[in-house]
């Protein structure tokens, strides 16, 4: 059997992530068709489309695609079996400002994009792009499956059913994989059986970026219970999980981390944090994890500075030219991600069972309903259904209700355009618990008109700031 399908992609200018749903769309079988890519850099995307034609040369190829590059989105829409999400709400500059000005107020970010300050601002920045977006999906393409990718996840999802209740979307995260990785570690570490994470079963819940396993096994094994283990042989000395890295990777690169945190709060709670580190720290009281940057050292992870995004850009950039020139060889190979396999299965090619962000329905009985929450869920022909999760233990309960709360609060002070709304989740936020009332309204004040070119179409920033 093979699907005629057509995949609009916002943001197909993407100077990493294209290339990789490229790549394992190309060695996916069973699928053709059109992938239209949209872009207010044009540029970017005229690039993408250049290495998508290079893709389809390679022998490895097994689904070829035609990559069109359009300057009017609703063209790119027409007729989209499914519509991917995946762009940069402003520039490097209000990025510096997101993370780096709560610096000033003794509030340091090690991502900056979801939770916290920073989260808050790039939130109403995308929140009405997204609502455009929504309206776009509603009268152009309403039966389309449309995947998020954008962060802040939890909001970005929120918009577009907020607008168009009847959208059929998802949020896809990669973060739960690096856990899942991580099991596999401590059980060829602790027990010498080798495995690969997609013979593990999790269950995880929470909010993106915020999600915790509260059970894990490997055929009748509860990996969980090996957490205390492999914490004491290598919880302090640290040690990075991902496939191919040095495990003390976390000491000279920014986005790895050693996974101590995880195993104090696993101490503390008895469920295993499910993301990155770098997230984890943000959705928790300033003190704890990121103090300073020395706390920051001593819990093994890294502040991610704009300078080196910039810097990382460029040779991204750089690379994206030589592969679209013939000058690099792309590699075409299935990546760890799992986006195309979604895809698939709602196709009608198998089930596939895995953690995306969708609202909440009675899955996370302990979240309010509606919120945006991130389980497990069954994807088969043209239908996601979310899993109903076990209980998290009390404590993270109460963290991860918070942030919930935070997230729908912010939600409805964006849609309303209401300053006052949006500054209570922003003080709400767990990393400013450090700033008396005079700092929080200081800082709201500073970073907004930072990012003021992107919000006053929709804000109006000087009645406010009077």
């Amino acid at each position: 059997m093979n699907r005629t399908i057509k995949i609009c992609y916002i943001g197909g200018g993407s100077k990493l992530w294209a290339r990789i749903f490229m790549a394992d769309l190309a060695v996916a079988e069973g699928m053709s068709g059109e992938i239209a890519l949209y872009d207010i850099d044009r540029e970017a995307a005229e690039r993408n489309a250049k290495i998508g034609a290079r893709i389809n040369e390679n022998p490895k190829t097994n689904s070829v695609f035609e990559y069109k590059v359009y300057d009017r989105l609703e063209e790119a829409l027409s007729g989209a079996t499914f519509v991917l999400l995946s762009i940069l709400p402003g520039t490097f500059k209000e990025m510096r400002s997101d993370v780096h000005t709560p610096e000033k107020y003794g509030i340091y970010q090690s991502v900056g994009d979801t939770a916290g300050p920073g989260g808050i601002l790039r939130a109403m920045r995308t929140v009405p792009l997204y609502e455009e977006f929504a309206e776009k999906i509603k009268k152009i393409c309403p039966k389309a499956w449309v995947v998020n990718f954008t962060n802040p996840m939890s909001i970005c999802v929120k918009t577009l059913y907020d607008v168009f209740p009847e959208i059929k979307a998802f949020g896809c995260c990669h973060e739960v994989f690096h856990a899942q990785e991580l099991l596999t570690v401590m059980l060829k570490e602790l027990r010498g059986i080798s495995v690969d994470r997609s013979q593990i079963y999790t269950d995880a819940s929470g909010v993106n970026h915020f999600t915790w396993i509260t059970e894990a096994k490997y055929q009748d094994m509860d990996l969980l219970a090996l957490v205390p283990e492999f914490a004491a042989k290598f919880g302090e000395e640290g040690y990075f999980e991902r496939a191919g890295e040095d495990r003390f990777a976390f000491k000279t690169d920014p986005f790895a981390y050693g996974n101590k945190m995880k195993f104090d709060l696993f101490e503390r709670y008895g469920a295993l944090a499910a993301a990155g580190d770098r997230h984890i720290a943000e959705f928790l009281p300033n003190n704890w994890y990121l103090k300073d940057p020395e706390t920051v050292k001593e819990w093994q992870f890294g502040l991610t500075s704009v300078d080196w995004r910039e810097q990382d850009q460029e040779k991204k950039i750089a690379d994206t030219i030589e592969m679209a020139e013939g000058r690099k060889e792309f590699p075409v190979e299935k990546s760890e991600e799992e986006a195309v396999d979604m895809l698939k299965a709602l196709l009608g090619f198998g089930t596939v069972v895995t953690n995306v962000n969708m609202p909440n329905q009675g899955q996370m009985p302990q979240m309010p309903a509606g919120s945006i929450v991130e389980t497990n869920c069954v994807f088969s022909n043209d239908c996601v259904r979310p899993v109903v999760s076990k209980p998290l233990p009390a404590g993270v309960s109460n963290l991860v209700h918070r942030c919930c709360v935070n997230i729908d609060n912010a939600y409805e002070g964006i849609r309303e355009r209401n300053l006052d709304k949006v500054y209570q989740a922003f003080v709400n936020q767990p990393l400013c618990n450090c700033l008396t009332i005079k700092e929080s309204k200081e800082l709201f004040r500073e970073m907004c008109l930072n990012t003021r070119k992107y919000l006053e179409p929709y804000f109006d920033l000087d009645a406010y700031f009077v």
